[in-house]
């Protein structure tokens, strides 16, 4: 973690706020960072982290808090399995136990401590009523910070002792120029940003890891489906083949969202409705056991339908 990040502009402005906040003691112990993923959530906490715990003005803290091993920084998150093969998918109890118990020990390196649990959203419940113990028995210079992409998963007795930090979508002028400061050329960041729906995040992953060839290559496959023009189960087969089937289906899924935006038919709404919801449980079943290419063919075969009239 380090204290020198380079923000965008949303970024750098909930930041300061939230660090004149932090001085002033207009912030309590717990915060809720909140808002769609990809918009820089955590940078901003760590940044926050590092300044409350002195980084900026203690060489030695610095040091500690670049290696992972300050003793008063406690980061939450997701853990290998008991296995060792893969992570959790939740955050479980004995986290959130061994955090409390940490959180109760002086602070080693001033007055402070700090601990973020990222994602909080994936808190399981267990977790979730110890995680609210630690909420409603605070200490003196102690600071639990969540950060979620989707607070509501997260009970309303949590939220509640929460002071929201919230991350929005920037202007869409400011996203473009923070996209073409990246180096992106004006008319990709402006496709890119129109298919993100003004996400600049989300626009920048596509543009720097080849989302956006794969975007085209989805819309041109649901074109060559919907014609007939294309085998479906060979068109499934060639999905499913790749390890980013489930990246496809996800632009599927937005690709139909988008064209049902630009209907005034009820039913056709309806229908491209359907289908979207269709393929987002499609994508969850591409990380279960199920033959990928029946999953996507069958997909493709209700595509054809919903849209055989639209």
């Amino acid at each position: 973690m380090s204290a020198k990040v380079a923000f965008a502009p949303w970024q750098a402005r909930i930041h300061e706020q939230v660090r004149a906040a932090l001085d002033s003691g207009r912030l309590g112990h717990a915060l809720l960072f909140c808002g769609p993923a990809r918009l820089g959530k955590r940078a901003v906490a760590d940044a926050l982290a590092a300044h409350v715990l002195g980084l900026d003005r203690e060489v030695r803290s610095a040091q500690l808090l670049a290696a992972g091993t300050h003793p008063d920084f406690h980061a939450v998150s997701f853990v290998p399995t008991k296995d060792g093969t893969k992570l959790r998918t939740e955050i479980v109890i004995e986290q959130i136990r061994e955090l409390s118990a940490k959180l109760s020990l002086t602070p080693q390196y001033g007055s402070a401590q700090v601990a973020i649990v990222d994602p909080a959203d994936a808190v399981n419940t267990a977790a979730c009523n110890a995680l609210l113990k630690t909420l409603e028995e605070p200490q003196p210079g102690r600071h639990l910070w969540l950060v979620a992409a989707n607070p509501l998963r997260l009970p309303a007795t949590i939220r509640s002792r929460c002071q929201r930090i919230e991350f929005r979508l920037p202007p869409r002028e400011e996203a473009l120029a923070w996209l073409r400061g990246l180096g992106h050329r004006d008319a990709d960041a402006v496709e890119a940003l129109d298919a993100a729906r003004g996400h600049p995040g989300l626009a920048a992953d596509w543009l720097e890891s080849g989302g956006m060839a794969l975007r085209r290559e989805v819309a041109k496959d649901l074109a060559g489906v919907t014609k007939g023009e294309l085998a479906i189960v060979a068109t499934a087969q060639r999905w499913a083949n790749g390890d980013d089937a489930a990246e496809r289906v996800a632009h599927a899924a937005d690709l139909a969202l988008a064209r049902a935006s630009g209907l005034t038919d009820v039913a056709g709404i309806g229908k491209l409705a359907a289908w979207f919801d269709s393929a987002n449980r499609t994508r969850d079943l591409l990380r279960t056991t199920v033959r990928a290419d029946l999953a996507i063919a069958e997909l493709l075969l209700a595509w054809r339908g919903a849209i055989a009239r639209n």
